[in-house]
């Protein structure tokens, strides 16, 4: 199964906004094996320094799945009751307001390359928000037109009494539980049920309880790390690569292969990867994501 790559989270934006080289780097990632498109932050706008220019260089050939998470995470930042599953309902509207100017850039890279999901999350922290609140938001926003793409819900880390959150939203079995009747899916991500669960190798039995659900639709492969490392303190999100490829991720490839066999089949896997240093060459990433698509490749075909 090709695979789409978060290549955002290792961009040369990262650190400055260089027209050419943001070029150069995404037409080699696309370019590379195993690759069917990519996955696209949505931070509140088609893109984050220049929508003309990623509308008129995203390839007629591109498949895309589209995150709102950087927006998310960004607007709890001053607006802690932000979210889809709000129980405050102007923080609700709000969210759900986002979402629509997020529908409406979902059709303009419609007109220029296939959509195929949208990740929703189902925020804020899940003290501050419940399953009917996040069922009564999917059930308007599924009503839109999404120039042809699947809505999902991607689960992140979920509130654990004592410990400070790095998202912190709905539980696995809420999100299940607001999704009924809707035609709104899942996806799971694995760096962030690590984070949630605490057990590396406890990822794959949450995935398997999703896919049980028959709501799974997506696997991303994104790793987590116990202990501080190069990429920051331990449990942060901050996506480490597979653990060939960087040690102290517990994202291993007999870990990975868990975690499709619990998945099933999914309609589509995604590898979202940061990498260091953030100034690193060009060069480097590419080849360190193509040798991570070597490795996911394998586990499908295992």
């Amino acid at each position: 199964m090709d695979v789409f790559v978060g290549a955002y989270a290792s961009a040369p934006s990262l650190t400055g906004w260089d027209a050419a080289a943001e070029r150069t780097y995404l037409d080699a990632v696309l370019a590379l094996p195993g690759v069917r498109g990519l996955e696209l932050p949505w931070p509140g706008r088609l893109h984050a320094h220049d929508p003309a220019w990623l509308r008129a260089w995203l390839p007629s050939s591109a498949e895309l799945v589209v995150s709102d998470i950087g927006h998310t995470v960004g607007s709890l930042a001053t607006d802690p009751g932000f979210g889809l599953a709000s129980k405050d309902a102007a923080g609700r509207a709000r969210a759900v307001a986002d979402v629509a100017r997020l529908r409406d850039d979902v059709a303009r890279l419609a007109e220029r390359a296939r959509v195929v999901a949208v990740e929703l999350h189902s925020a804020p922290l899940a003290s501050a928000g419940d399953a009917a609140a996040l069922h009564d938001s999917l059930v308007e926003i599924a009503t839109w037109d999404w120039s042809g793409a699947g809505l999902v819900i991607e689960h992140c880390d979920t509130l654990v009494a004592g410990r400070r959150p790095e998202k912190g939203y709905l539980a696995l079995d809420d999100e299940i539980a607001a999704l009924a009747g809707t035609p709104v899916r899942l996806s799971m991500n694995w760096g962030r049920s690590a984070i949630e669960l605490r057990d590396a190798d406890a990822v794959a039995a949450q995935i398997a309880r999703a896919q049980a659900s028959g709501l799974l639709r997506g696997l991303v492969f994104s790793g987590a790390a116990d202990a501080e490392n190069a990429y920051g303190p331990a449990w942060e999100d901050n996506h480490p690569p597979f653990a060939p490829v960087e040690g102290s991720s517990l994202l291993t490839v007999a870990r990975g292969r868990d975690a499709l066999r619990a998945a099933g089949e999914p309609d589509w896997l995604a590898l979202k990867t940061g990498l260091r240093p953030l100034d690193a060459p060009i060069a480097v990433k590419v080849d360190a994501i193509a040798r991570q698509l070597e490795l996911v490749r394998g586990l499908a075909a295992d």
